[in-house]
């Protein structure tokens, strides 16, 4: 369903995405996970076409159900993006228009990507505001966004991500900024939709037990690049690399007695001190000579040279 080879995204001299590939099946579910500043957002904008000037993209592939993004002209992209790929951003109110109602919204949808308009367009607008388990669907179509609350226009957001039944989801951290038991429907909600209506989804979080209750897969990035892809719960029971290692030993439950939470010291490198080898480097405790003068490929789903699997066999 997607496939992405090689995706570049650099704000002048900084590589925001650093050859990024990445796979997912129809029907499946992958999770994306890494530190915030890790290119996980703007992999997935690029594939939506939404990284604006300064920002420049190149790719071997961008392909969606076959198509590839990269060779389409600007009228076929529009008419792929929004109805075969949709996606949920982050802070609903800031993505949804202040000065139309919701049904006005979501009535734009389907008139430019199925043509439907007046009765009809009404009709399937409830059918989704009804899909997404809104009340009083009827009266939220006359509402605006500021007159609802983060969930409500949450969901209004994912009404307008299906609303053209798309084969493939993206939901970039779709319950920031909500409370606990939001969060919890919001997740349920999408992983309905996924099996109701046989889509690929892909979540991009920074709740490891998100994705460890939804996905099947999981990619782990950090700083533009995807440093382990595998099946879940492989990943997160016998992590190979050291970066997905200590994101795992940071969770609280790990830590339970001590005195400080684990964390791995640094941060994310930016433009100017972007390591010659391995990006992890500067960080990571298991760092040799080779991994401070080469930059490691994927081998086996895992780039490093040193993964945390030889360690075990010994």
């Amino acid at each position: 369903m997607l496939e992405i080879r090689d995706l570049r995204v650099r704000f002048g001299a900084f590589p925001a995405v650093d050859g990024v590939d990445l796979d997912v099946a129809a029907g499946e579910v992958l999770g994306i996970v890494g530190e915030s500043g890790s290119g996980k957002s703007v992999s997935m904008m690029a594939l939506m076409g939404l990284v604006d000037p300064p920002g420049q993209v190149s790719a071997a592939a961008l392909r969606v159900n076959g198509q590839d993004l990269l060779t389409l002209d600007a009228a076929r992209r529009r008419k792929l993006v929004g109805r075969d790929v949709a996606m949920v951003f982050q802070d609903a109110l800031a993505s949804l228009n202040p000065s139309y109602t919701v049904g006005y919204q979501i009535e734009e949808v389907l008139r430019a990507h199925l043509g439907l308009r007046g009765a009809a367009a009404r009709r399937r607008a409830l059918e989704l505001l009804a899909q997404v388990e809104i009340p009083d669907a009827p009266n939220r179509l006359k509402a605006y966004p500021h007159e609802l609350s983060g969930g409500m226009n949450q969901r209004v957001m994912i009404a307008l991500a299906i609303a053209c039944s798309p084969k493939l989801l993206i939901a970039d951290e779709p319950t920031t900024a909500l409370d606990v038991t939001i969060q919890a429907q919001i997740m349920d909600l999408l992983l309905r939709l996924q099996r109701e209506q046989g889509m690929a989804l892909v979540m991009i979080t920074h709740d490891l037990a998100v994705v460890a209750e939804m996905a099947q897969r999981v990619a782990v990035v950090y700083a533009g690049q995807v440093v382990e892809t595998g099946a879940l719960p492989d990943v997160f029971e016998h992590p190979k690399h050291p970066y997905t290692a200590a994101l795992l030993a940071a969770i609280p439950e790990h830590n339970r007695g001590a005195r400080r939470l684990q964390a791995l010291p640094g941060i994310v490198p930016g433009a100017v001190d972007r390591p010659t080898g391995c990006l992890l480097s500067p960080r990571c405790p298991r760092v040799q000579a080779r991994c401070r003068a080469e930059r490691p490929a994927v081998v086996d789903g895992v780039r490093c040279f040193y993964p945390l699997i030889e360690e075990a066999v010994a």
